[in-house]
């Protein structure tokens, strides 16, 4: 045994696959699981959802990449409660859905250079 979480099956949003260790079918993970951790993001390594940096390290078999500021326009996160998407510039210009008005939680900023050049 390698001492790895066993990776449960992807969960789906709306449209979208969310993989890693999401807890509910609003993309909370074992790693952030409150109220407003209903976001996940598209990792441009992979091209796969996952609700945080610590769910990519978990499940895939590579480093993460982080998004190029020129891909600002890139729908690259995803609402958990609707199963909207946004574009990177829109994510970072708010704290809330722009599909369904959902808050985010705003301390992800501070995590920002995990997924942002």
């Amino acid at each position: 045994m390698t001492g790895r979480r066993a990776i449960p099956a992807p969960i789906r949003v709306g449209e979208h696959l969310v993989h890693g260790l999401p807890v509910d079918a609003q993309t909370r993970c074992v790693h952030w699981a409150t109220e407003l951790d209903v976001l996940a993001i598209l990792f441009p390594c992979c091209d796969r959802w996952y609700p945080c940096h610590d769910c990519h390290a978990a499940d895939a078999d590579h480093e993460a990449a982080t998004w190029p500021a020129s891909d600002g326009a890139r729908e690259a996160l995803l609402c958990g409660v609707c199963g909207s998407t946004s574009t990177i510039d829109a994510y970072r210009a708010t704290s809330r859905c722009g599909g369904c008005g959902r808050a985010f939680n705003p301390s992800c900023a501070r995590h920002h250079h995990l997924y942002f050049d």
